[in-house]
């Protein structure tokens, strides 16, 4: 490598890192104050399911009405997606489904 590609080398990669400053800058200007990230929205979702079960411990819920209890949208992919979730919590040993059949969920006791 000659001295001139070195040359050229060099102020390209000093540009290159200018760039890389001012993106850093710009980052840092748009990162949440605090330094504490949002939480991001499976755990909220995970949370209110849990406060549901817990503000109500013996009531038993269809997905579809546990949306309705939290106010969610009842549309098939989100009722689907929270079936996907109970079925995490009952994985866990924090919901049952009592009774006979499947699409009913209480909090275990």
């Amino acid at each position: 490598m000659t001295a001139a590609q070195r040359s050229a080398a060099l102020a390209e990669t000093e540009g290159r890192l200018v760039e890389l400053a001012a993106t850093a800058k710009v980052i840092a200007e748009l990162a949440p104050a605090g330094g504490e990230p949002d939480l991001p929205e499976t755990d909220t979702a995970y949370q209110a399911i849990v406060n549901a079960f817990n503000q109500h411990p013996g009531q038993v819920f269809r997905a579809c009405e546990l949306h309705e209890f939290l106010g969610i949208p009842t549309d098939e992919a989100s009722v689907n997606i929270t079936r996907s979730r109970l079925g995490r919590l009952i994985r866990q040993g924090f919901l049952a489904q009592p009774g006979r059949g499947r699409g009913r969920y209480q909090k275990r006791t």
